[in-house]
């Protein structure tokens, strides 16, 4: 934790970003060796103009491609003062620390034509709000080594007003943009900073790895369609810390490809820490698994988290189609407040991306261990709703405590085509998730512990 201080002190104040290290415990827990950047310009020297109107595309894109120079020199920062600055979307560069001060804002432009339309992700396919191509994220990285988006509480404001307006009106041309957006990049941090309306996601890494989301705050209108704040895809080592996040659909979602194409695609989304976030979902799950998880979702630590004021607390989904697995989730010390429903885990979750899905590519659900839970006012304790062909098997409920509101329906689990073990678990677990092999716990308890080998409750 002390290493961790230390980093968000150091990128407030030092502006400085050099990664190295060595992994412990968790992926939060990571040591880093930081070393300062040597050079340092402001956006005004670009003729950028922070009142909320002029349009700094140009001024952002002309000072990174001045700061490339400097990549082999240490790197070098990107300051932005206080001030509205509007723009379309710009590439960073590797080595490269985009520093917002507070009371900046870069405000996304509302205007289409300032958003270059890509090739959507070969994981996907296509779009996720249409067949095709997709607006460019509003700040991109692309193969990078080493960036770092932070600031002294600097906003990112995505304006996804006209954006939700022209997807609940079937006016879209293309898929909506993202916030961030950086795809096959490692050693990324992004802390520090405020993340407002963004058009869909807020902080999307695909395809990277070491990846530290830090002291962020996230949030979204109640009402806008289908908008996640951090969504880590494809990605490995990824660490989520000391976030609160506020979305009209999921708070955080991890994802892993489409059907056909993530299958293709085949890299998995592993080794997640979550810790010591605050996440509040509208109309979707404050923590999802999935849909889109066909590369596979596996050895998830979540702890010390709170749910609040949310459709659902943590839901795991999945269709036919998907292939792919989610195993090997551990989430422990949660606090729920307000859940329409618990937890839940669907395979019935999910359109697909076209008709060219294999119908017989069948996903896995396996070792999921649910520990230390307490929660007020929740309508429906859990729903566990498995794959007839591919039963969702080793779930394992521990030390669960859920305060159910006055006129829920008469059973709190809703259970079939699953199998797992439940102890001390109020209200009392589904017979489903009530083993009666010899010793179940020792199965979920080896698998919690992290023994190398791991006997199936079921």
């Amino acid at each position: 934790m002390k290493m961790l201080v230390a980093l968000l002190l150091l990128l407030a104040f030092s502006n400085a970003v050099k990664m190295k290290g060595e992994e412990n415990d968790g992926q939060c827990d990571y040591k880093l060796t930081l070393e300062p950047r040597p050079h340092s310009v402001s956006i005004l020297e670009f003729g950028a103009v922070g009142d909320g109107k002029t349009l700094n595309t140009l001024a952002f894109r002309n000072a990174i491609f001045y700061l490339k120079s400097f990549a082999d020199k240490g790197g070098a920062q990107l300051y932005v003062p206080p001030g509205r600055w509007l723009t379309g979307c710009f590439n960073l560069t590797s080595h490269l620390t985009l520093f917002l001060e507070k009371g900046a804002v870069i405000l996304g432009s509302q205007d289409p034509s300032h958003w270059e339309v890509v090739e959507p992700l070969p994981s996907y396919g296509r779009g996720m709000d249409l067949p095709g191509g997709r607006y460019r994220s509003l700040i991109n990285g692309y193969m990078l080594h080493d960036v770092v988006i932070t600031g002294d509480n600097g906003t990112i404001n995505g304006q996804g007003l006209v954006w939700w307006d022209w997807y609940s009106g079937h006016s879209l041309n293309y898929s909506r943009p993202h916030l961030v957006e950086f795809i096959a990049s490692e050693y990324v941090v992004v802390s520090n900073l405020t993340f407002l309306n963004a058009p869909a996601y807020n902080i999307h890494p695909v395809y990277c790895s070491n990846v530290y989301v830090l002291n962020v705050s996230i949030s979204s209108s109640p009402g806008s369609p289908y908008t996640l704040g951090v969504v880590p895809d494809s990605s490995d080592n990824v660490c989520i810390e000391d976030c609160i996040i506020d979305m009209g659909y999921d708070a955080i979602a991890l994802k892993s490809g489409w059907d056909e194409y993530g299958i293709a695609y085949g890299r998995p989304t592993t080794n997640v820490h979550i810790r010591k976030v605050h996440l509040k979902s509208y109309s979707g799950s404050s923590l999802a698994f999935g849909s889109e998880m066909s590369g596979g979702i596996s050895d998830v630590h979540v702890e010390q988290v709170h749910l609040y004021n949310s459709f659902s607390g943590i839901e795991f989904r999945t269709t036919k189609g998907r292939g792919g697995y989610i195993k090997r989730i551990i989430i422990s010390g949660v606090e729920m407040e307000n859940i329409y429903l618990g937890f839940a885990a669907t395979g019935q979750c999910g359109s697909h991306p076209d008709n060219n899905y294999d119908p017989n590519a069948l996903p896995v659900l396996d070792q999921m261990t649910l520990k230390d839970v307490i929660g007020t006012n929740i309508t429906i304790a859990g729903s566990f709703t498995g794959i007839e062909e591919s039963p969702f098997t080793s779930i394992c409920l521990f030390n669960v405590s859920l305060s159910i509101s006055s006129g829920s329906p008469t059973s709190s689990w809703v259970c079939s085509n699953v199998c797992g073990f439940s102890e001390s678990v109020l209200p009392e677990a589904c017979p489903d998730l009530q083993s009666s092999i010899p010793n179940p716990s020792s199965a979920c308890l080896s698998f919690l512990h992290r023994q190398s080998e791991v006997i199936r409750c079921c």
